[in-house]
């Protein structure tokens, strides 16, 4: 799994760093600043978490057990559901798309929490 979920980190900063540029140069002039707002608050937590794939596939190789997988499955399904509402929202004008932001944001918290109690009920 560590190559998975560094390979995945690595495609989802790709990604971060390509959607933040459609939001710099695209979107800009085109949608109301606090809708790009919202947008670049997507894009920082895309990042954060593709960062912290990659810090799940190096704790995947030094201690193999289900928590760091589990970790890196919560930041993937964070990136979706809390970033990619906020795009939805911001490209669809759908505002209840940001009801559902806050469930991404749990699988983040989640996901760092399983992280931290691996690391430190590591032996």
């Amino acid at each position: 799994m560590d190559r998975t979920f560094f390979a995945l980190g690595a495609l989802m900063a790709l990604l971060a760093v390509a959607v933040g540029a459609f939001g710099a140069h695209g979107l800009r002039g085109r949608v109301a600043p606090e809708l790009l707002e919202v947008f670049e608050t997507g894009v920082r937590y895309h990042m954060y978490h593709a960062l912290g794939l990659l810090a799940v596939g190096w704790a995947c190789a030094r201690w193999p057990a289900t928590a760091p997988t589990a970790a890196g499955w919560l930041f993937l399904a964070g990136i979706a559901v809390f970033s990619g509402s906020l795009y939805l929202m911001v490209l669809t004008g759908q505002r209840w798309l940001g009801a559902i932001t806050p469930i991404g944001g749990l699988a983040f918290l989640l996901g760092w929490a399983v992280l931290g109690w691996r690391a430190w009920s590591a032996s």
